[in-house]
């Protein structure tokens, strides 16, 4: 009976966060993916007039349920005096799975509004984009693609993060793939703050500055985040005694700092 209990408890929490994710504005169930908003959520400095390079990272809730527990990250690139982007990104449809077009940098995910996680500008940027030029063929799953555990989306966006130097960005812990490393077990975290340990992104354990304490199970990340006053939880994500939930995919994110 205590195990029964038990399992009770855990099932209780894991879903409490996507249950209560189904009653905000961030995700969208029941929407037609061909009839969804793909247009600019403006958080991309215009590139007619932005001369500078410029990286981004972008997250925005999953498409349809998939949006009750997860995020879908990307890159978007511009070279100094380009006229428009170029967006990296891993989706399911595609074939390789991973694709680099000319695109709208900062477009809604289906209708979820994105944040921005990184960005980058001028020198700083034209260094992280030929790195990541670089790296991009490197890739060891670009023709491969697992919505659960990974490899996906959040999977290649946190490769490149820790491939990348300039980057160093802490993923949400709603980036479900982000944890999968291929059969390594061991890695650097993408904000390059510390380390985890991962089973093919199905258990494990994270421990850094930046991401603070995250436990992995079954893709999903309950965690604790000490300098943000903060605890992480599946679905929702991080929830800070500071500043309430996450950065919310309606909320237009200012320069940041590096920690999501």
């Amino acid at each position: 009976m205590k195990w029964f209990m038990g399992f009770a408890l855990l099932l209780l929490l894991t879903l409490a966060g996507p249950a209560f994710m189904a009653t905000t504005s961030d995700v969208r169930l029941g929407s037609a993916w061909y009839a969804a908003d793909r247009s600019s959520a403006g958080l991309a400095p215009a590139a007619a007039t932005t001369p500078e390079a410029v990286v981004q990272i972008y997250a925005a809730r999953a498409f349809s349920w998939r949006g009750l527990f997860a995020v879908h990250t990307w890159v978007a690139t511009k070279r100094r005096d380009a006229t428009g982007y170029t967006v990296h990104e891993v989706t399911g449809w595609a074939r390789p799975a991973l694709s680099s077009v000319s695109a709208v940098p900062d477009r809604r995910w289906f209708e979820a509004t994105p944040v921005v996680l990184a960005d980058l500008r001028g020198a700083r940027a034209e260094r992280a984009i030929e790195d990541i030029e670089t790296e991009l063929p490197l890739y060891p799953f670009a023709r491969d693609y697992r919505i659960w555990p990974g490899p996906n989306s959040n999977t290649f966006t946190a490769w490149l993060i820790r491939r990348v130097p300039a980057l160093n960005v802490a993923l949400p812990s709603t980036a479900i793939g982000k944890d999968f490393i291929g059969r390594a077990l061991v890695a650097r975290v993408p904000s390059g703050s510390g380390y985890q340990l991962s089973l093919y992104g199905v258990l494990g354990v994270t421990l850094a500055r930046e991401e603070g304490l995250e436990l992995n199970l079954f893709g999903l990340v309950w965690g604790i985040d000490p300098f943000a006053l903060a605890i992480k939880l599946p679905g929702i994500g991080r929830l800070s005694f500071r500043g309430g939930l996450e950065p919310s995919a309606e909320t237009p994110a200012g320069p940041p700092s590096g920690r999501t």
